[in-house]
């Protein structure tokens, strides 16, 4: 049994790619994407097309209604081959306007409905601002299920099970990254990896708070930088693995042992605690790491979906 095939036994395993032609080869149940993945997929040749055909059938009508077009293509294709759900994203630019944010999230919908998917085989990504999770309460309500992403901090993590969101996406990766620049030179990388690893401690708290109080919100541990750093979550209700990642852990026949169980957090010592704006704000403002991280991933998005839409206006 490779490493892969053991990983799927405690977590469910789901590709972060746009790259739907690789997905079968490492049989994920789910597939998440975002704006970055997108715009890589659609320069590549065997996309092309596609970004292509949904332009020319959709010319002249608004820019944005078009790339939520392109976005809904990807989503559909990747959905005839992953029999679970596909996340796909809310302009990163709506991430402090909750009403501007559900209503793309419900024109993302249609537009699946449009084209004969079933909205609980979609997650609709939003940013974990305070205005974002609003909307995904929101959301919920109206039977639309969302993923919480650019989750940095354990305040984000219990505003969303508060909200009664579907799922969340702490960011492993880019929790180690910010920790390891900050020590610099007194990093010791050795000594910080698998269940040590700062982005791993994170979701590990995370998943243990949400099982021991019983929240329904899904814990999908994201933005990995090493297998190590996936095994370290073994257990995690779902985990989204980039191709070249899912590619290690394929050719590894490493035994994977569970890390995290939920009756052992059902029966952990954790404290209650919950957020209304002002206590989240302030939450979040005190966490350095989760307040840079989360600014800098809104704009990495918004830069990405802007170049989208100039290759869209170049199409």
């Amino acid at each position: 049994m490779s490493s892969l095939d053991a990983l799927k036994q405690s977590t469910v395993v789901v590709a972060d790619t746009g790259n739907f032609k690789q997905l079968a080869k490492y049989a994920p149940r789910d597939a998440t994407t975002n704006p970055s993945l997108i715009l890589k997929a659609v320069q590549h040749p065997d996309y092309a097309h596609l970004l292509h055909e949904t332009v020319e059938a959709h010319r002249g009508e608004p820019m944005d209604l078009v790339v939520d077009q392109v976005l809904v293509r990807f989503g559909v294709e990747i959905l005839k081959v992953v029999p679970g759900r596909v996340s796909t994203e809310v302009d990163a630019r709506l991430s402090f306007d909750t009403a501007a944010t559900i209503a793309r999230a419900q024109r993302i919908i249609d537009l699946y409905d449009a084209a004969g998917v079933a909205r609980d085989r979609v997650l609709i990504k939003i940013a974990s601002t305070w205005e974002g999770i609003q909307a995904a309460r929101a959301l919920e309500h109206e039977g639309i299920h969302c993923n919480l992403t650019l989750l940095f901090s354990f305040c984000q993590a219990v505003a969303c099970g508060e909200a009664g969101v579907t799922l969340i996406s702490p960011f492993v990766g880019r929790i180690y990254d910010w920790y390891k620049k900050q020590a610099g030179a007194a990093w010791d990388e050795q000594a910080m990896a698998g269940v040590n690893d700062p982005g791993v401690r994170s979701v590990t708290r995370i998943y243990e708070y949400y099982k021991h109080f019983g929240i329904e919100t899904e814990v999908m541990g994201a933005s990995f930088r090493n297998v190590g750093q996936i095994l370290a979550l073994a257990g995690c209700d779902l985990l989204t693995i980039s191709p070249e990642l899912l590619e290690q852990l394929q050719s590894m026949d490493q035994p994977v042992v569970r890390r995290l169980d939920p009756a052992a957090a059902r029966a952990a010592s954790v404290k209650a605690v919950s957020y209304n704006e002002a206590s989240f704000r302030y939450a979040l403002n005190e966490d350095a790491m989760a307040t840079e991280k989360l600014a800098e991933g809104i704009r990495l998005f918004a830069a990405d979906a802007g170049k989208l839409e100039a290759l869209i206006q170049a199409a």
